[in-house]
């Protein structure tokens, strides 16, 4: 079995109205995605998703990282990133090709998964759960009003009793919508807050210890990825978990954060960081340093299931079945029809627990309806 053909679907999703969402840094008007097709010589069909922006995604696939695809045997996945990365170490190992490259190791594994007809999770390693704690990020920052006691008692409606929140404009502001996530949360449920890199060290200090009252259970992002010695310094004053690495790219990005407990929680995103190749080795690297590994995912529902996929084999290390830790799982409630309609599969929160799929591959059945719907075509 050899990969016949592949090709990049670039995907978009307009907000109607005008309306934008993000993150303290900025918000945006369209969700975007990559899609990667793979096809092999016995007719099986993988799938897998590429951040970034779709059209430059897609020519960097045809023009460049195709030709490594190509002829190989999908089996031979786990040495994709090293043959890239020894041919073009020029080009770096981040940024978008390593977005490219995570798509076209996700796809191979849901042909290999598909081949044996087995979830990739027990492909990966041992399966180590079947269900993960689901956490809604949620009360973004938007061009509208919104009411943040109405976002929340939202996602509780819908079964969370974890969520993560923008704050980043301010401690004022920042204080204001931790409170008004506990009141509508109640004194059980986790909270996370996600400054998304936007304050220097000073900053991020003050909004924590100000909103400590509230229970924080970790602290995501509170300066910018580059700054290694900004988390130390908030490490050194405070005393709430930090957590980072959604915009940290491959094993070497994260070997710097884990060598230097940096964080207590790395969130690495198998849309970015090498596909789950490179995240199942991170896993296993912030096994050696006790450091939490919490799946990062704001995507389709394909880099949805692949992250799904990843959590079930995270290592449990240094628990024992004695002292079971949930792992702790992304779930973008953020409006998005490209998460929701392609895929066949729904995805559903009960109880604060989600399900990962068991089906062979990733688990999802693509939708070819909603694939052309929201193709770019221009």
């Amino acid at each position: 079995m050899e990969v016949e053909s592949i090709e990049a679907i670039p995907l978009s999703y307009t907000l109607d109205g005008g309306r934008e969402y993000g993150s303290s840094r900025n918000t945006i008007p369209t969700r975007t995605a990559t899609l990667v097709r793979v096809e092999t010589t016995d007719g099986i069909i993988g799938w897998g998703e590429a951040f970034g922006p779709p059209k430059t995604n897609a020519a960097l696939l045809e023009e460049v990282v195709s030709d490594f695809v190509i002829g190989i045997d999908p089996y031979d996945v786990q040495s994709l990133f090293e043959r890239v990365y020894g041919r073009l170490y020029h080009l770096g190992y981040g940024g978008i090709l390593a977005c490219v490259l995570s798509a076209v190791d996700i796809a191979l594994w849901d042909v290999i998964g598909k081949s044996v007809g087995r979830p990739v999770g027990e492909i990966l390693g041992a399966r180590r759960r079947d269900a993960v704690t689901p956490y809604a990020s949620t009360l973004y920052i938007t061009n509208w009003e919104q009411d943040c006691e109405s976002s929340i008692e939202a996602v509780v409606d819908e079964g969370f009793n974890a969520v993560k929140i923008k704050i980043g404009r301010g401690v004022d502001d920042d204080r204001a919508r931790v409170e008004a996530t506990r009141e509508a949360l109640g004194e059980d449920g986790l909270i996370m807050i996600d400054f998304n890199g936007n304050y220097r060290p000073a900053q991020a200090v003050q909004t924590i210890r100000e909103v400590s009252k509230y229970n924080i259970h970790w602290v995501e992002e509170p300066v910018p990825p580059e700054n290694a010695a900004g988390y130390q310094q908030i490490k050194g004053k405070t005393n709430v978990s930090l957590a980072a690495g959604e915009a940290a790219y491959t094993r070497f990005s994260f070997q710097e954060i884990l060598s230097q407990h940096l964080v207590d929680v790395i969130q690495p995103d198998v849309t970015k960081c090498g596909g789950l190749s490179e995240a199942r080795l991170i896993a296993e690297m912030a096994m050696t340093e006790s450091i939490a590994v919490s799946p990062h995912c704001w995507s389709t529902g394909v880099g949805f299931a692949a992250g799904l996929q990843l959590a079930s084999v995270i290592p449990e290390y240094p628990h024992t079945s004695n002292r079971p830790e949930p792992v702790l799982f992304e779930v973008d409630r953020g409006e998005n029809e490209l998460r929701e309609e392609l895929v066949e599969e729904t995805f559903s929160v009960s109880n604060g627990r989600l399900e990962i799929p068991r089906k062979s591959g990733l688990g999802v059945t693509i939708d070819r309806d909603a694939l052309e719907k929201y193709r770019i075509t221009e």
